[in-house]
């Protein structure tokens, strides 16, 4: 029988990311896979500007951009006319370092994850599934089957279900999936291309016989294409069916050639949300928790995010700095935010893929006229870019959220500010519990940050601060993820005292 502080079980985005962060926080993870290796096609594919602020806590933001290619800008289209354009750009260039939608196939994706996870001392181990498990109540008993049919029993603190929409952990802990699937039928196709759609930015058509999405990868006219499937086979399936037999009256109209299909397939969407994300000791994280459509790329991102999340109040409460009842604001948190995004991809998928008269004249003569018009204002265009970015996600109902400076309240991400002097997201690499002061620091402050362990860094008033939202000489106390823990207009040792005190919180330091 071998012990680890965690199981996880599952190795793609989500899986590896939590490994990733638990190991360089000091935490023995053991990470299992029924898969023989990792994914071999590219599946999701946008890398969110959020994922990549959060991945500089790894040292691995750049490499992954690098690696990537950003898409400038989201062009809309409809009956073949070009009605609108979103330029990341302009819309993020105030947001974050990473003001694009970056285009990174998971298949590659995952392999850097893995080569990274490999570096810290950690293997997956393949062709192991988890056949059952029982929680002691302080810790789990988990059992492992190989391939070979050998089984094993591993003792860990915890487990992490990141084993896909059809979890096994969700069923063995018995969680609920309310939700449902769709009628339609999507298909996903890589591909090389030529035409004016197939310049490395990103494209959406709406027609009255078809909707879909390409985006450009890789090399000049290699292009991701999303759509729906019209004409399914008699028996309501479209297992069968090629490239060549979808409706491509839209690509059609973008003039978008398609000269070569590396890969395609067909399948359904369905949007669920579980009713449980922790029971017990047992955590589900990534599409074990939540499935969605794929309006807007958000289903990989969202899944890494519930990783980060989860990640460092695991180590807190492993290394006895925060009480048991920190786990619970994991579903307080992450499940608030997956509800939202089921309900916005919901309209947004179904707006694009309605049938019938009335979805038609919005589709292809409402929404030419609105949007438009809604992309020429600028708070409009930021506002998209926050939205799709993953950047306006906030925990500001969660119990670890607390004060308000300027227009920065405590859940809120720490709003990015590049000066000529300096940047306030340097410090965040650190995953550690730190504060920032804007303009002055008062003495009990230093002291209280000095005595705790806890980083204080300061900058010097600049009006950019100002126009980000936050307050003169406030102080904003950052969880280990980046998101503000406590916003204080008037900083004072006492309210940082009574901040950790009412939560059972020991800042400092994390143990190594």
């Amino acid at each position: 029988m071998t012990q680890h502080d965690v199981l996880i079980v599952g190795a793609g985005p989500t899986g590896l990311v939590l490994a990733l962060w638990l190991t360089k926080q000091g935490v023995s993870v053991r990470i299992v896979d029924r898969a023989a290796g990792p994914g071999t096609t590219s599946r999701a594919m946008a890398v969110q500007a959020r994922t990549l602020e959060l991945y500089r806590q790894l040292g691995m933001a750049d490499e992954v951009a690098a690696a990537g290619r950003p898409n400038p800008a989201i062009n809309l289209w409809v009956r073949g006319d070009r009605k609108a354009r979103l330029s990341f750009g302009d819309a993020g260039e105030k947001v974050t370092p990473y003001p694009f939608l970056l285009i990174y196939p998971q298949d590659q994706h995952e392999r850097l994850l893995i080569s990274r996870l490999e570096q810290l001392g950690v293997t997956v181990e393949r062709e192991t599934e988890l056949a059952g498990l029982e929680d002691r109540g302080d810790h789990v008993v988990g059992r492992l089957r190989s391939s070979g049919g050998f089984e094993e029993s591993c003792t860990a603190r915890y487990v992490a279900g990141c084993d896909g929409a059809r979890s096994p952990v969700r069923h063995l802990i018995g969680s609920g999936f309310d939700g449902g699937t769709y009628d339609k039928t999507f298909y996903v196709a890589d591909v090389e291309a030529r035409g004016a759609a197939a310049d490395g930015e990103g494209h959406i058509a709406l027609d009255q016989a078809d909707f879909v999405v390409v985006l450009g990868y890789g090399a000049a006219g290699q292009a991701r294409l999303i759509g729906t499937v019209r004409d399914e086979r008699p028996d309501g399936t479209a297992t069968a069916l090629r490239f060549e037999d979808v409706g491509h009256r839209a690509l059609d109209r973008l003039g978008l050639e398609v000269t070569r299909v590396h890969w395609f397939s067909t399948y359904r969407v369905h949007h669920r949300v579980t009713d449980r994300y922790r029971r017990g000791n047992v955590f589900l994280l990534g599409d074990a928790a939540h499935v969605h459509s794929p309006a807007g790329g958000q289903g990989m991102n969202t899944g890494i995010g519930d990783a980060v999340n989860l990640a460092w109040k695991l180590e807190a409460v492993l290394r006895g700095r925060a009480p048991d009842a920190l786990l619970d604001s994991y579903q307080t948190e992450r499940r608030a935010f997956a509800e939202r995004l089921v309900d916005t991809t919901d309209r947004a998928f179904t707006l694009a893929t309605a049938q019938g008269t009335l979805a038609d004249f919005v589709r292809t003569r409402l929404v030419p006229l609105v949007v438009p018009a809604a992309s020429r204002i600028d708070a409009v265009r930021e506002t998209a870019f926050r939205v799709l970015s993953q950047t306006m996600i906030h925990y500001r109902e969660s119990p670890l959220s607390a004060g308000e400076a300027g227009e920065v309240r405590g859940g809120d991400r720490l709003p990015w500010v590049r000066t000529s002097s300096s940047d306030n997201y340097d410090s965040l690499a650190a995953i550690a519990w730190q504060a920032h002061a804007y303009g002055t620091v008062p003495e009990d402050v230093e002291r209280w940050c000095a005595d705790h362990g806890v980083p204080l860094h300061r900058f010097g008033w600049d009006e950019a601060h100002g126009r980000a939202g936050f307050a003169r000489d406030a102080l904003y106390l950052l969880r280990p993820d980046t998101y503000v823990g406590l916003a204080l207009p008037r900083p004072g040792a006492m309210a940082l005292d009574a901040y950790a005190a009412e939560r059972g919180l020991k800042l400092g330091p994390l143990a190594r």
